[in-house]
Order: structure tokens, then C-alpha cells, then sequence
């Protein structure tokens, strides 16, 4: 049977077919402008949601002005980047959600300069023969920490996966049950052992291992002693952990070696800026580990990255590790790190340069400062809304720093037209993403993580916010 046609004065006949509108002057606008694949797709997903919409008898044929307007639109949906820049306004300086460390500009330089054409990536322009692409972080790397060797793969859990796989295969690893961490993506310390065929001994109770724990289990099996810096928790109360400098010790006089998974590490001494909880790697290195590894994307302020130091005979046997080739590092990245460590020369100038350090410890009136400005844009543009500046608390995030709180100033927008729900989902939507917290029947905007370059265009976009209908 033949399908039957709409009869001329139907509705759905008012409808443009495709190519109609393909070749219309505002098709040939959109083909030049845009892939004839997103303007074909936008196109035929607006005709049939009007021919649904007139079907179900929900609605009569939009003008052909508002299907057009309907198109474009979704044609910029179709062509828009899933990966975009948001405005980060909770005050959490490493947002694991939002992408954790911001890059400092002489990393983004080093990137773009790395990756616009070819590269000596894995070529040794002194011999003309192919090289090793880890010599480009590993000497300046060596000299920052004062480590024998080091590695960067692309991620913390696969640089402690890779140690353990390298080093204790089919062996004990002694973990203090205190130690037995979950961090984000239900990443724990047990199963990447597992994985990585190696074999856990746990010591100790929940809240306290002592080092006689660790002495008694140590035995022909143990190819490993395995400390975990609690970087993402914090126990208190009736707690005992053995130090380091012990472990290596213990691990010396067994011939065992040990290995720290720092988690956060970072290169600068915090203890003048009041942070007591987090080692820099220099100082657990003087210990005489073995083994550390710790993230790039955190305290660091790189890219996301694990990085591995200590003792050269392993850190070369994990390099060789035909499992290293699966996680290492690409250009860019290595890019970004050799850039990142070249600040770390001059630690005083790095805490200025590297954007986690500097927001994590600016001053609190420059943050005060920043948020005034705020306000007062938002005042001037009439926001509809009582606009405030109040005292917060921002955290690091990024499961660093867990006991350490920074004292902070927010703007508080309480809107008069619309809730504070709607208020912060039309920021979360915009073209520029804002992301912000509520607290009670406030939006906030934590001036801490707000980059001076973006009050302007915040002032703009929260206003429009409040603003639309």
C-alpha cells in the first residue's frame, strides 16, 4: 500500500523539506561556515521535531524565522567542543571535576610550541639517532629533588601499579591497614595490587600500625614495603603510623626495599605557610626511600601525570617494564611538565608563576579585593538580586590537603526574580559555564579560584543570568 501523501493544506505540508532549507540563503550560510554533516543532522533533528510536535497535534507550523533561529541553534550545539573552559567559582583550587591543576603560562607556552610541528620527541639531535623521550624531564627532575633516576607515566595509579608490578610480582607487599586507601574513580589500594600481581600483607588495625608490625611480617615472600600518604583523609583521635625514616630502616636491614606513594607531592616546603600534614618530596627523599610516587596535576600544578624517583637500578628496571610503554607520556604533556619544573628553580618566583600555588596562597585581601570588584560590577549592571560580600572557607581539593581550610571571600547573590536552583543552572548553561556552590539560599561566588582576567566577564554573564526572562 502506497503511503498517503499530507493533502496540500495539512500542516505538515507548510513544512520546508531539506533540501529546501539547504539550499535556501541561510543553508549556503551554514554549509560555508560549518561541516555539511552537523548542518544536514541539525537540520533533519529540527524538521522532525516540528513534524512530531504538529503529529501529536501539540503545536501548530512554527514561522519559518523561528525554524531557521531553531536550526542555528542547533547547529552551534553540533559543532561545539564537549571539552570547554568553565569559570571556576566554588573556591576548590584542585577541582578533580573541573580538570584539577591550571597550567602556568610558560607550561601552555612550552606546549603549543611542542605541538604546532615535529618535535626532537624521541630523536637525539647531538648523535642524529632516535633518543628516549623521558631524558626531557629527567635531568631537571634530578636536580630539583635530588633523585638518582626518575619516570613519568601518565597517571599516579599507573605509576604505583607499574612499581609494584615491576618490583614485587608474585610477592608480599607489606600496607598498613590505616593505609588502605579509596581515592576518586574507586581507586583502591588493594585491587591495583591485585592487579599489578603483586601480594598484600596487611598490618596493623584501622587506627594504629606499629613498626614491630612491620618487622614481624617481613619474610622470604616480601618483595616490597608499601607507606601510603594519607592525602585524601585525615584520621585523628587515638592514631599511631610508623615514619618513613623507620621503614627505611627496617627496610635496610632486610634487604627489602621501601616505596612512599606520596599522592599530592609537591616541590616547595610548606611549613612557612602554615601547612605541616604535607612532606615535599625533597624531604621524604632524604630518607633514603627507595621509591616515591606522586601526582603532576596536584600540589605540583602540572599536568596530570605520575611521576617516579628514587633509586636508579629500579627506576630503570620499572622503565623497562614492556607495561611502561602502555602508560607513558605524550608530547604535550611531557611539554608541560619540563616548564612546570623549570619554575620550581626559582621556588620563589614558582609560587607566584604556578596558578595552584599562587591561588592556594595569595593573600586573603587580594581575594577580598577581588570579590568587592565583583559586587560592585554586579551593582552597577542593576542585578536583580541582593548582592553581598561574605567570609568563606575554600579546601585544595583534589584529595590533597584534607585538614587544611583557607580563609576566603565569596559574593552571596540572593535573586529576587527566580530561585537560587535557577540562578545556578543558568550559569552552569551558558556559552562560558560558571560553576559555583550553594550554601542555604545563597549562590556563591568564591573569589579565590576567580582569575583576575575573568571578573569582567563574570560581571557580564551573572548579570545577564539574573536578568533573563
Amino acid at each position: 500500500m502506497k503511503k498517503k501523501k499530507d493533502a496540500p493544506s495539512s500542516p505538515l505540508a507548510a513544512l520546508p523539506s531539506v533540501d529546501e532549507i539547504l539550499k535556501s540563503r541561510e543553508g549556503a550560510a551554514w554549509l560555508a561556515a560549518f561541516p555539511r554533516y552537523v548542518v544536514l543532522q541539525a537540520v533533519r533533528e529540527v524538521i522532525a521535531g516540528e513534524r512530531k510536535q504538529i503529529r501529536d497535534g501539540m503545536q501548530s507550523p512554527n514561522p519559518l524565522s523561528e525554524l531557521f533561529s531553531a536550526i542555528e541553534k542547533r547547529i552551534h550545539a553540533l559543532a561545539s567542543y564537549s571539552l570547554q573552559p568553565v569559570i571556576n567559582a566554588t573556591g576548590i583550587v584542585l577541582h578533580t571535576n573541573l580538570g584539577r591543576a591550571v597550567l602556568s603560562e610558560r607550561a601552555l607556552e612550552n606546549v603549543i610550541a611542542a605541538s604546532k610541528g615535529y618535535s626532537n620527541l624521541e630523536y637525539d639531535l647531538a648523535s642524529g639517532k632516535r633518543g628516549k623521550r623521558h631524558v626531557h624531564t629527567g635531568s631537571i627532575l634530578r636536580q630539583l629533588i635530588g633523585a638518582e633516576d626518575a619516570l613519568i607515566v601518565n597517571n599516579n595509579a599507573a605509576a604505583v601499579f607499574l612499581c609494584l608490578n615491576t618490583i614485587a610480582k608474585d610477592r608480599e607487599v607489606i600496607v598498613s591497614r590505616g593505609e588502605l586507601v579509596e581515592i576518586g574513580g574507586s581507586f583502591r589500594i588493594p585491587d591495583v595490587m591485585t592487579a599489578s600481581g603483586a601480594v598484600l600483607r596487611e598490618i596493623g588495625t584501622t587506627n594504629k600500625t606499629h613498626l614491630q608490625d612491620y618487622s614481624a611480617a617481613i619474610c622470604e615472600k616480601t618483595g616490597l614495603i608499601l607507606k601510603v600518604h594519607q592525602s585524601n583523609y585525615k584520621m585523628i583521635g587515638f592514631t599511631a603510623d610508623v615514619p618513613i625514616s623507620e621503614l627505611v630502616k627496617l627496610g635496610n636491614n632486610h634487604a627489602v626495599p621501601v616505596m612512599y606513594d606520596l599522592g599530592s607531592g609537591n616541590l616547595i616546603d610548606l611549613k612557612p605557610y602554615g601547612i605541616y600534614s604535607e612532606p615535599s618530596v625533597q624531604e621524604v627523599l632524604s630518607t633514603g626511600v627507595d621509591l616515591i610516587s606522586f601526582s603532576g596535576d596536584k600540589l605540583l600544578g602540572g599536568p596530570q601525570g605520575g611521576i617516579i624517583v628514587g633509586r636508579k637500578d629500579l627506576v630503570e628496571k620499572i622503565r623497562k617494564n614492556p607495561l611502561a610503554r602502555a602508560v607513558r607520556t605524550d608530547k604535550m604533556t611531557i611539554a608541560a611538565f619540563e616548564a612546570t619544573f623549570m619554575e620550581y628553580l626559582d621556588p620563589e618566583q614558582a609560587m607566584k608563576r604556578i596558578p595552584v600555588l599562587n591561588m592556594l596562597f595569595q593573600p586573603v585581601e587580594s581575594i577580598r579585593e577581588r570579590a568587592r570588584k565583583l559586587a560592585a560590577g554586579l551593582r552597577r549592571q542593576g542585578a536583580a538580586a541582593a548582592i553581598s560580600v561574605v567570609r568563606d572557607v575554600s579546601r585544595a581539593g583534589g584529595g590533597s590537603l584534607p585538614d587544611a581550610s583557607f580563609d576566603t571571600f565569596a559574593v552571596a547573590i540572593i535573586p529576587s526574580d527566580i530561585t537560587v536552583n535557577d540562578l545556578e543552572k543558568r550559569l552552569r548553561s551558558g556559552p562560558l559555564p560558571v560553576i559555583a556552590r550553594i550554601r542555604e539560599d545563597a549562590l556563591l561566588l568564591d573569589a579565590r579560584t576567580i582569575r583576575g582576567n575573568d571578573v569582567q566577564r563574570l560581571t557580564k554573564i551573572v548579570s545577564a543570568a539574573l536578568s533573563a526572562a
